[in-house]
C-alpha cells in the first residue's frame, strides 16, 4: 500500500504477478473490509511505509486477520534507472518485495507507549518552536543593526535585555510580539515538564535510567518512552541498529573498512544519546578513559559515538538485570 492523507494506492501480488490494483479512500476500516471481500479465504500480507499516518491502519488490518507490517521507507529497493515515481508504482514495488520476504517490519509501539511518547515528543515540538522564535528575534535585531552580547543565550534574561532597548514604532511592536510568543512557549514547556514529572513518578524504569551518568529528567523520560526496558532487542547489535549508532561498512575482498554511523533508525534517540555521552564523560571516569583511548586513533566525533554505544549497552544490562549504574562494578561488567 502507498498511503497518503486522502487515498491509498493498493497493489495485490500473488503467484508472481500483480492480480489487482486500485485506489481507495484513506479509510482504514473500509480498506480492511475491501481486502477481506476481494480475497475471501486467502492469507493476506500487507505493508506500508511508516510516516505521518501513524499505526491506525496497521492496527485495524491486524484486528481483521491481515498480516500487516509497517516498513521503513529506506528499506524499499529502487532500481538505479527507475526515474518514474507514482503512487501505483510505489504500491507495486512494495507488493513485489513483500512477496519475496525482502521487507522487514519496524517495531510498532502499543497504544499505551504512544500515549506516553506524546508527552516527550510534544515537549520536543514546543522547544523547537520556541527556538525558532528566539532565532527570529535575533534576526530582527541584526536587521536593525543592534549588536547583542555573544554571552547571551536565548533566555528570559535576554528577553528582558531586549525590552530595555530603545526601539520605536512598528519594530517595537513586532519585537514585543516575538517576546510574548517566546514566553508563551516557555509556559507550555513548563506544563509539559509537570506532566512528565507525574509520568516519571509512576515509571518503574525511571530510577535505573536516572542512575546513568549524563542522563537527566528529560533525557530519562525520552529514553524510557522510546526504548522502554529494551527487552524487544535480542542483542546489542539490534539495539544499536535501531538507534542508528551502527558504523557503516565498506568491504571488498580482504579489505574491511568501517565508516560513519549508518544514520538509520531513530534520529531522535541518536541525537539525544550523543548529547548524553558528552555529559557522561565528565561524570564517569571509565567512560572518560574509554573516550580518550578511542580519540587517540580516531577523531573526537567518532569517539563520542563509541561512548554513546557503550553507555547504551551498559544501560541495557542495567535494565535486563534490574540494577542501577553504580552496581555495575559488582556485576562484573567490563569497563
Amino acid at each position: 500500500m502507498d498511503v497518503h492523507k486522502k487515498t491509498y494506492a493498493i497493489a495485490a501480488y500473488c503467484d508472481g504477478e500483480i492480480v489487482k490494483k486500485w485506489t481507495t479512500k484513506a479509510d482504514p476500516v473500509a480498506t480492511a473490509a475491501q481486502l477481506n471481500r476481494y480475497f475471501a479465504g486467502a492469507e493476506i500480507h500487507s505493508a506500508y511505509e511508516a510516516g505521518f499516518s501513524g499505526f491506525k491502519l496497521h492496527r485495524v488490518l491486524s484486528d481483521v486477520g491481515v498480516l500487516s507490517r509497517v516498513i521503513h521507507a529506506a528499506s524499499v529497493e529502487v532500481k538505479s534507472n527507475d526515474r518514474v515515481k507514482t503512487d501505483k508504482r510505489d504500491a507495486k514495488k512494495i507488493a513485489e518485495q513483500i512477496a519475496v520476504g525482502k521487507l522487514r517490519a519496524i517495531d510498532v509501539p502499543s497504544e499505551e507507549v504512544e500515549h506516553r511518547r506524546a508527552l516527550t515528543r510534544g515537549r520536543e515540538q514546543v522547544v523547537e518552536r520556541r527556538k525558532a522564535i528566539g532565532n527570529q528575534l535575533k534576526m530582527k535585531l541584526s536587521y536593525l543593526g543592534i549588536d547583542y552580547p555573544d554571552k547571551f543565550k536565548i533566555s528570559e534574561n535576554f528577553m528582558k535585555w531586549v525590552e530595555k532597548l530603545e526601539i520605536n514604532g512598528s519594530h517595537r511592536f513586532a519585537i514585543k510580539e516575538l517576546i510574548d510568543a517566546w514566553r508563551q512557549e516557555s509556559k507550555r514547556i513548563k506544563r509539559f515538564e509537570q506532566e512528565l514529572a507525574k509520568q516519571a513518578a509512576n515509571d518503574p524504569l525511571e530510577k535505573i535510567y536516572r542512575s546513568a551518568p549524563g542522563i537527566g529528567a528529560i533525557s530519562a523520560r525520552t529514553l524510557s518512552n522510546e526504548l522502554g526496558n529494551m527487552t524487544r532487542f535480542d542483542n546489542e547489535r539490534q539495539l544499536f541498529s535501531t538507534t542508528g549508532l551502527t558504523p557503516g561498512e565498506y568491504s571488498s575482498g580482504d579489505r574491511v573498512r568501517k565508516g560513519h554511523i549508518s544514520r538509520q533508525g531513530s534520529s531522535r534517540i541518536r541525537g539525544l544519546l550523543t548529547e548524553v555521552a558528552w555529559r557522561a564523560i565528565s561524570e564517569d571516569h571509565s567512560l572518560k578513559a574509554f573516550y580518550k583511548r578511542v580519540a587517540q586513533t580516531r577523531d573526537g566525533k567518532r569517539a563520542i559515538v563509541a561512548v554513546a554505544r557503550k553507555l547504551l549497552g551498559r544501560l541495557r544490562y542495567c535494565l535486563k538485570h534490574k540494577v542501577e549504574w553504580k552496581d555495575l562494578a559488582a556485576s562484573n561488567v567490563a569497563a
